[in-house]
């Protein structure tokens, strides 16, 4: 037995003497510190503190420590000050290896009570100390993160709520649309990072998804709020609003990255308290940026002229914005898949013209049609900034789909025709154009007939409504790109554009389509972020849009008439609970043949009904 107990005591033997007494007082003093106040830094603290004790060497000043583990640019910096203060004291001869009886030893219990196994009791007593408020033990967890006014979190969880108070809203934005709505909330930028920094204001959204705040979902990304999230974006939207004629209350507490501190106090309480450990962007700029400057002048200018019916009409719609005439250029914008791949001379060939002819255009990844055309902000670059600042880059309603002869034959033979159609007019832009080239010769000795592909292409034009150009070959091809492009230049010189959204706002009514056979152009656009997400082939589809897909793989079964179906049945679950409320099986096959489709209005007829009857309503396979 003694023996037994003698192992026992020898395991817990006293720990060597740390090296570094003093580092590790000021250490142990800045945890403590951290610890009454309540911040999440102690936790970093407690870890220099292990690592330090853990270290057998002496160190001669701070910046000797940051080899070791968890010693960051702010904690060195506050050791050298402390380190200097103590030198300028007791003298520049003043040992600092010797061991001081006021710091406590390694291993104690005051050196180690905030270890990572233990955090939930040091929150208990952290709660204890502080008494009343919001109880004992669930301090920690209680204690809500709330983000720094006019941070990229604050204005990210405002953005995201006033789109949701929105009737009729969808509930979510993607990345693009919630940086162009976020950014008049917030003092940096979203899309370009600070002189010497890596990160932007949009930084701060990984913060939120960690803390609960904000979900997000699909491909591309969609963001919303949770319930946390609307909780706590519905009390800084109204603190908001309060607020706004009065003087603004910034920098409450500035950001500590993790391994770092600023020795300053912190203001307790509120809704401005700010989670010391959940940020990932360091300290907010306090100079708006030209482009940030320049949209807040758009949003003024929206206000002036009456557009919205709100003062505050930023908090309950969408911003538009404005390009005013002399403020923008127009750019051809060119599918990446035109200028690489396949018969790689002949697509460079077209590029060669293109910059030949003068043509100011711009390669990029294009989710439907080959060229369309952009009305781009022109914006100054900032002096000390690699790049310019991003314009806002309205669609014009022309897009143009390409075609090679053999590449219409293969679309056509494995469908991919029908469905291009089908997306182009479904895109929002109001222009769709079909460039055929090499009509002639080259058909002859294509796998479909000659007539078959001309038949094609006349439907394309007289039932589809597309406008169709033939050229000869990819020179012609670019002439006519660079025509088109200096017409729409002179057509949209004088136009002040503004940028509508066509979740909430539509396609574009009649009176535009009047405006434009009239020959004057459509003035309200859509935002390229916005159009590019829209035409995403393989994104995450709607019931509806699923529904729509599979009756278009009927035969006979076209898009219009597929869009006529939908009108009255919009699910598949509602065209069978119309079938199970029909007397008869003659009465079932005719459910459809009534309903009226394109622009002549005519019946879908009793053959096409009854195919849609058996697809769906015949019990195992079809023969």
């Amino acid at each position: 037995m003694p023996a037994q107990e003698a192992a026992r005591l020898g395991r817990k033997r006293a720990l060597p003497s740390c090296p570094n007494p003093l580092f590790l007082k000021w250490l142990t003093e800045l945890r403590d510190e951290a610890r009454e106040k309540g911040l999440k830094i102690q936790y970093t603290y407690q870890k220099a503190i292990s690592s330090l004790n853990k270290y057998p060497l002496p160190l001669q000043n701070a910046k000797e420590a940051k080899i070791l583990q968890n010693f960051g640019d702010g904690i060195c910096k506050i050791l050298d000050e402390k380190l200097q203060r103590y030198y300028r004291e007791n003298g520049p001869n003043t040992p600092i290896h010797v061991l001081s009886e006021e710091a406590p030893p390694p291993g104690t219990k005051a050196n180690n009570n905030l270890a990572p196994s233990k955090k939930k009791n040091a929150a208990g007593d952290q709660g204890k100390d502080k008494g009343g408020g919001r109880g004992g033990g669930g301090r920690k967890k209680k204690r809500e993160y709330v983000p720094q006014k006019r941070s990229g979190g604050y204005a990210v969880l405002v953005a995201l709520y006033r789109q949701s108070q929105i009737p009729g809203s969808k509930g979510y934005m993607f990345k693009m649309e919630l940086q162009a709505e976020a950014q008049p909330l917030c003092d940096k930028s979203f899309t370009v990072p600070d002189l010497g920094s890596k990160y932007t204001a949009w930084s701060s959204v990984s913060t939120l998804i960690q803390k609960n705040l904000v979900i997000k979902t699909h491909n591309p990304a969609r963001y919303s709020l949770t319930e946390d999230g609307l909780a706590l974006a519905e009390r800084l939207d109204s603190a908001e609003e309060r607020t706004k004629d009065g003087p603004e209350e910034r920098d409450k507490e500035k950001v500590i990255s993790e391994g770092e501190e600023e020795d300053e106090e912190e203001e307790e309480g509120g809704p401005g308290v700010v989670d010391l450990t959940g940020s990932d962007e360091g300290e907010e700029d306090k100079e708006d940026s030209p482009a940030e400057r320049l949209t807040c002048v758009a949003q003024s200018a929206a206000d002036g002229m009456g557009i919205s019916g709100k003062p505050r009409a930023a908090s309950r719609k969408p911003n538009p914005a404005y390009l005013l005439p002399g403020t923008y250029e127009i750019i051809l914008c060119v599918d990446f898949i035109e200028t690489t791949g396949g018969s790689q001379h002949r697509k460079q060939e077209l590029v060669k013209e293109l910059q030949r002819n003068g043509v100011n255009f711009d390669v990029r990844k294009l989710n439907v049609g080959d060229f369309l055309w952009v009305a781009r902000e022109k914006v100054e670059p900032v002096p000390g900034q690699l790049r310019a600042p991003t314009g806002k880059e309205l669609v014009l309603d022309y897009i143009i789909e390409r075609k090679r002869m053999d590449d219409l034959c293969g679309s056509i033979i494995d469908g991919r025709f029908r469905e291009q159609k089908f997306r182009l007019k479904r895109c929002g832009l109001r222009k769709p154009i079909y460039l055929v080239e090499e009509c002639g010769m080259a058909a002859s000795h294509l796998s479909l007939p000659e007539t078959t592909l001309q038949q094609a292409i006349i439907n394309t034009q007289v039932v589809d409504g597309f406008f169709v150009k033939r050229v000869q070959d990819v020179r012609e091809s670019a002439a006519y790109l660079t025509v088109m492009t200096r017409y729409l230049s002179k057509l949209y010189q004088n136009c002040t554009l503004i940028c509508r959204s066509r979740e909430l706002e539509g396609d574009g009514g009649s009176d535009e389509d009047e405006e434009e056979e009239r020959g004057t152009p459509s003035c309200s656009l859509i935002s390229f972020a916005e159009f590019n997400y829209g035409a995403v082939k393989n994104k995450c589809q709607t019931v509806r849009e699923v529904f729509a897909r599979q009756l278009m793989q009927i035969s006979g079964l076209s898009g219009d008439k597929a869009a006529a179906i939908l009108e009255h049945y919009s699910t598949p679950h509602s065209l069978l609970t119309a079938y199970e409320q029909c007397a008869s099986e003659a009465e079932k096959e005719k459910l459809l043949s009534l309903i009226r489709y394109g622009k002549l209005k005519r019946n879908l007829g009793p053959a096409l009904s009854r195919t849609v009857y058996q697809l769906y309503c015949t019990q195992g396979s079809l023969s």
